[in-house]
């Protein structure tokens, strides 16, 4: 099997448990735990189960200084390599991420360091979050749910940050006139703009290619937000 063809039955894998999800009339998010649930510790099994940081983060952290006293919050976790780069940035690291799987699992896998990994809804977030981090990094969270509840995701992705605070958002991208089938649903620079009206100003869009490990490029964004309001 080749690699594109492997990660072709993984996705496919996530697809099968999200709609089954969705059949059931479960929640949008349930089939995230399950997901992880029955990886059992194959990081493989996890699409987006890379154990490396997420390139575009890399490149962004190139060109900053180091984190200080910065109290940083890495959204959706998941197997907690972006909040392990992070801390080695040296930011104050919480990581968040809906599955108590993979807080368990990231938390176990990064014992030695200092992130703080924490199970959290970004549906119904406990204050002591609520415009805490310096700086907030979201990679993929908001591309892995239907449009229907963006809105909210948007909403509670912006409340994380502190006044003065930067958000850095990366997500596969699309043309404004194309119509994706997801997931992932790459979302259009259109879509982005909603962190415009909730108190956040553009400091910096880049646009980049990714190569997926299987060798396919992917268009991305990488937008940079500072909170004014």
């Amino acid at each position: 099997m080749t690699k594109e063809q492997d990660r072709d039955r993984v996705r496919g894998n996530a697809d099968r448990l999200q709609a089954e999800n969705l059949e059931k009339g479960g929640e949008f998010t349930d089939w995230f735990e399950e997901l992880y649930e029955k990886a059992d510790g194959d990081s493989s099994m996890v699409p987006w189960g890379d154990q490396e940081p997420r390139q575009g983060l890399v490149d962004w952290m190139s060109k900053q200084p180091q984190g200080g006293e910065a109290k940083a919050l890495d959204v959706g976790c998941g197997l907690g390599d972006n909040a392990a780069f992070l801390d080695a940035n040296g930011y104050d690291v919480t990581a968040i991420d809906l599955s108590h799987s993979a807080i368990e699992w990231a938390a176990k896998r990064f014992a030695d360091g200092a992130v703080k990994f924490c199970q959290a809804d970004l549906f119904d977030l406990p204050d002591d979050l609520i415009g805490q981090f310096d700086l907030v990094h979201e990679t993929y969270t908001l591309q892995a749910l239907p449009d229907a509840v963006r809105p909210k995701l948007f909403r509670a992705i912006a409340d994380l940050v502190a006044p003065d605070g930067r958000l850095l958002v990366i997500t596969r991208s699309r043309d404004e006139s194309v119509v994706p089938d997801g997931p992932p649903w790459p979302l259009a620079k259109s879509q982005l703009d909603a962190f415009l009206v909730l108190g956040l100003t553009e400091i910096e869009v880049t646009q980049t290619i990714e190569a997926n490990p299987d060798g396919r490029q992917i268009p991305h964004l990488r937008i940079e937000y500072q909170k004014t309001c």
